[in-house]
């Protein structure tokens, strides 16, 4: 369970921090101080916080290799690396369906514009 929330936690983080850089990149000199400075504080806010989340997931996988000791007293080497590849796997695939659920809500948005632009 904390594998999947300190993952959706990073990848949720990593996509705000994305977007506002976007968006910083994107002002050009167009925007102005006030806004760029706003964006700028949100940055480093959501800088700071993806930092947290990291040592968070660097904490987990601490906890994993300790689980993963003693586990290798209880399970068979194959057994073992069947958990190590569900682990894996499982993190692997909480990254797919990230990206494919934002894929479907951009294909929605702009399917959405298109039907106005109509």
């Amino acid at each position: 369970g904390d594998l999947d929330k300190v993952v959706n936690l990073l990848l949720s983080l990593s996509g705000r921090l994305a977007r506002v850089e976007n968006v910083l990149s994107s002002l050009g000199e167009n925007g102005s101080s006030e806004e760029r400075s706003s964006l700028n504080e949100k940055r480093k806010l959501l800088a700071g916080q993806h930092e947290d989340a990291r040592e968070l997931k660097e904490n987990l996988d601490r906890r994993e290799r300790v689980v993963l000791e003693i586990l290798g007293n209880y399970l068979s080497e194959e057994q073992l690396q069947d958990y190590q590849h569900f682990v894996k796997m499982k993190s692997a695939l909480l990254i797919e369906q990230r990206e494919l659920d934002d894929k479907i809500k951009l294909g929605q948005e702009q399917l959405k514009c298109l039907m106005e632009s109509l």
